[in-house]
């Protein structure tokens, strides 16, 4: 006894279910992303004078405001620094990151449980709050680091962290560094419980180091994961705002410490420019969407390997 085929009607509509449930979704999304993105573009295209403040429609200028930023020298100076301090604040991270996943999985189960409570209430602390602890301990009058250190001998009392650019840096990378790494190290971890403990002892009893089944055997296996929380960390680390802003009203100058997320502000809200705050903001999603493209095409690439 034979089964005729379903009509074509009734194989077109089961393809087409999978779509029709994700489509509400699917749109919700693209409205809630593409509403701001068009917003912006528009707004960069035009000009925002004190007669915009008291109700008069803006002017259209096209490009003028990117020309005009991006002529400006201070533009690509706050640009490389992001850059800089967005780059090495992701790699520091990833590196303390994994160092603390890879530890978790050979210290005894109540010393990894208490590190990873300690990891969870960093992580889950509150940004602003964090920043108040932060902003003592760093205080140039009554400050634990300044207290700690001329107790130790070193001639640094009174010394301010925040008024040097390379020193405020320094301690704005320990902050973003401390509130991103338990992100990576829980990620990082749970990829490494993935790796197959079977081959793992069969490299040892082929007398395969520590070193050795490292770079051979567990770094290949988690380095998609390690890709995709490689990418979110810069895409993180090159937003940054809070952090920064927070150290700058301790008493830093703003113009020496500026990143991308401060300038856009201090163009926007400090200087009521919406349309260059526009235009900067389009150039940072093209910015990081540059930056992340080589991450992105090597996991398309691995994705697309049988």
């Amino acid at each position: 006894m034979t089964t005729s085929a379903p009509p074509a009607t009734q194989r077109r509509r089961f393809r087409l279910t999978p779509y029709a449930l994700l489509l509400p979704a699917t749109l919700i999304v693209l409205l809630a992303l593409g509403y701001p993105i068009i917003w912006q573009l528009i707004t960069s295209m035009q000009h925002f004078g004190l007669a915009q403040q008291f109700g008069s429609p803006p002017e259209w200028v096209w490009f003028s405001n990117y020309i005009e930023l991006f002529t400006n020298p201070t533009t690509w100076l706050v640009v490389a620094r992001s850059v800089a301090f967005c780059l090495i604040t992701a790699g520091v991270t990833m590196i303390i990151g994994v160092g603390l996943a890879l530890l978790m999985q050979a210290i005894p189960t109540w010393i990894r449980i208490s590190l990873q409570i300690a990891l969870l209430l960093a992580w889950a602390t509150p940004v602003v709050a964090a920043m108040t602890i932060w902003n003592w301990i760093f205080d140039w009058r009554r400050g634990l680091v300044n207290w700690v250190l001329s107790s130790l001998g070193f001639p640094v009392q009174g010394h301010n962290w925040l008024q040097d650019p390379l020193s405020f840096f320094a301690v704005a990378m320990i902050i973003v560094v401390w509130m991103s790494v338990p992100f990576v190290a829980f990620s990082v971890y749970a990829a490494l419980t993935q790796v197959p403990g079977e081959v793992l002892e069969a490299a040892q009893m082929d007398g395969a180091s520590h070193w050795q089944r490292l770079r051979y055997i567990i770094l290949p296996v988690i380095k998609p994961i390690l890709g995709i929380v490689m990418l979110l960390q810069i895409i993180w680390n090159l937003r940054v705002f809070t952090q920064i802003k927070l150290l700058q009203d301790r008493g830093s100058i703003a113009s020496q410490t500026d990143v991308l997320g401060t300038y856009i502000y201090q163009l926007g809200v400090g200087s009521s420019d919406f349309a260059m705050a526009s235009a900067m903001s389009i150039f940072v999603l093209l910015l990081t969407i540059a930056l992340s493209w080589a991450y992105v095409r090597n996991l398309v690439k691995e994705d697309e390997q049988p």
